[in-house]
């Protein structure tokens, strides 16, 4: 999952650096502040899930 939310952040990287217009840049800069979050919540639930203690 984070390999795809890697990618998508990096797709509207590029678009955001190719964009033209005012309110299409907002728009793609809302995805990408979106996907970032998404990939932040992805990775520590990843982590928390890697050090999480065996049952007892």
């Amino acid at each position: 999952m984070t390999y795809e939310l890697e990618t998508q952040i990096e797709e509207l990287r590029a678009e955001l650096r190719n964009a033209v217009d005012g309110a299409e840049r907002r728009q793609i800069q809302a995805e990408l502040e979106v996907a970032e979050e998404e990939l932040a919540i992805a990775t520590t639930e990843m982590h928390g899930l890697a050090e999480a203690e065996p049952p007892f």
